[in-house]
Order: structure tokens, then sequence, then C-alpha cells
């Protein structure tokens, strides 16, 4: 069911489905809910799937030129507290997984449990901050249409972009329809979010971290940066790249929903 919610007077667009432990989805950089769509219905057999649409993307809106993450998760609480949850589950991909690090460091009284996918606590370095700003220019001066099929391309692993044509085509279409000012609001608010490395470090609720093996942007080098809770589990996909809830859906569905039956015990 897709529904509206008010946060600040900013429409926040969300679908809800299924019943039990709550589940809430948060997009990655050029996608929308609807990147979830085949993830979620699976997990909806389960559990009731939250799916967020980010302020400025698919059908929310953003009011200005400048955001934070602290903004986005904000938008994420207003969701939550529209539909009277207690706790959730919440899952972020890749930008989501940053909001998710926001999220759980200004209303960690909601989180029954936390997953990065593809995701990182950390940071940008001085180099990516580089490649962040060169990526602004490229979307105000060049065609975007290249941009995101380029994108759409690079997140999934080589090796399985001819198996998965469609679906990178779908998300270079959806991605296109986000309107360029968000696009560029979202890449100049991952820039400059803030590393909150020891926001993971010490959580106190389960946390889940689940990486792809063959990630054109998260290296190992990177994810052995990492410090993790005391709770913690890590999952490597041995075939997936930035976007294994496609690449290996079956296998992040199982691995998701034994993570949730085994440390979750909010039902709310």
């Amino acid at each position: 069911m897709n529904k509206i919610c008010k946060n600040n007077d900013l429409d926040i667009s969300y679908n809800i489905k299924g019943e039990g432990k709550t589940v809430v989805l948060i997009h990655g950089f050029l996608e929308t809910l609807n990147i979830w769509e085949d993830f979620a219905d699976e997990l909806s057999k389960k559990y009731k799937v939250i799916s967020v649409d980010l302020p400025g993307h698919g059908g929310s809106c953003l009011h200005s030129k400048t955001y934070t993450m602290c903004k986005y998760a904000e938008a994420v609480k207003a969701v939550i507290d529209a539909e009277k949850i207690e706790k959730a589950f919440v899952i972020g991909h890749s930008m989501g997984g940053y909001v998710a690090m926001a999220f759980t460091q200004y209303y960690k009284e909601n989180l029954s449990g936390l997953c990065l996918f593809h995701s990182i606590p950390l940071g940008d370095s001085d180099e990516k901050k580089k490649a962040r700003n060169l990526l602004v220019e490229k979307f105000r001066k060049e065609d975007k249409s290249e941009i995101c099929l380029n994108h759409a391309k690079n997140i999934f692993s080589t090796l399985n972009i001819d198996k998965y044509s469609v679906e990178i085509e779908k998300i270079s279409k959806n991605a296109e329809e986000i309107d360029t000012n968000s696009i560029i609001a979202s890449i100049i608010t991952i820039r400059d979010r803030f590393d909150r490395s020891d926001v993971l470090q010490n959580l106190e609720v389960p946390f889940l971290h689940i990486h792809g093996e063959k990630d054109n942007f998260i290296s190992d080098e990177v994810i052995n940066e990492i410090n993790y809770p005391l709770n913690y589990e890590f999952v490597s996909l041995e075939k997936s790249g930035h976007i294994g809830f496609i690449e290996e859906k079956e296998l992040s569905v199982s691995i998701i929903s034994d993570f949730i039956d085994n440390n979750i015990t909010i039902s709310l």
C-alpha cells in the first residue's frame, strides 16, 4: 500500500506491506523505494515491511537544494511515527546506510536492530570528496541519462551486467526521473556526512553487515577499517557487487530472515 505522511509540511512517500516484526528499507543513491519491490515482496511474507522514499526521491518532496543525513533520517522517523511503530529493524542500502547510521544516532529508541547493506559507517576520504565534487559538475553539465546508466551498471558485479540487463535498464530509467537538483543535493549530503564509526561501535542492538565480494565501491581495505560492536554478524555475498538484494535475492532474504528471527525480539 502506497502512503504519504508529513515531515515539517514535507510529503514523504512510503510503501507498507505484510505483518509481523517491522522492517524498514532505506534506498541508496539514484534510487527510490521501487528498488526494493521484489525484495520487499519476499520479506513481507514474514514481516511488516516499510520502504521509504527519501526527500527528493520518488514521491517525496525536497524543499531546499541542501540537505543532511539527519534530515533524511528525520523523514524516516516521521514514517515510523505515522505508523505508530515502537521499534523497527532498519536496513540501509549504500547511501541509505548513511541515513540508517544517522537514524541510529538520533532515534536509537526506535531501533530493534540495524543492517548496513553495501554501506559503511565511515565518512568520505579527501579523494572521495573530490570525486563527489566532479560528479556534481557532471550532473550540472552532462547528459543525465548516460550518467544514470553508467551508475546502474557499476552497482552490479561486472560478471552480472549481461544477466541483469533488464534490471539495469529499469534502475537507470528510474534514476533519470529523479530531479537533478535532488540528485545534486544527495551527492553533497553524502560528501558532507559525518563519520559515525563511534555510533556503530557503541551500538546496543543486533547489527548485520552485508558486503558484496565484487563491490565496485567498497573495497576489502575499507571494510577492514570498521570497528564493529559486540553483537554483530558479517556476511559476504560471493556473487554480488553493490546490489546483492537483486544479484543474490534469495540468499539475501534468507540471511536477513534468519538474523531477524534469531536476534530481534520486538514484534511491534
